[in-house]
């Protein structure tokens, strides 16, 4: 009778440890899931604060197409911005087009 007691008291322990350790992993996955979804809406939320505003004077950027390359001039301070790639799209231009577009660009 009190081996049948040791077993059963051993059998409750081993399923209790098993279902505490579902139990925490569940809530360690929730965690890290909740975790992620508050990281992506505080990156929304900063990227919709941010999206096409001068880093210069926060203002609004216009994005205008000058030869081909489209570039972020602000509508405040005229200043000029230009996301990845672009400037190595005006330097594959020919010598006398990136002339060109430069004098474009500042207005001469």
């Amino acid at each position: 009778m009190e081996e049948d007691r040791r077993r059963e008291d051993d059998w409750f322990r081993q399923n209790e440890k098993k279902l505490l350790e579902a139990a925490r992993e569940a809530r360690l996955k929730r965690d890290e899931e909740r975790a992620a979804r508050e990281s992506h809406e505080e990156t929304e939320r900063l990227r919709k604060l941010h999206f096409m505003k001068c880093p210069k004077c926060g203002h609004d950027l216009k994005e205008e197409a000058l030869e081909g390359v489209n570039i972020d001039r602000c509508t405040f301070c005229e200043g000029i911005f230009l996301d990845a790639g672009e400037l190595d799209q005006l330097f594959l231009k020919k010598d006398e087009d990136r002339k060109g577009f430069l004098r474009k660009l500042i207005g001469v």
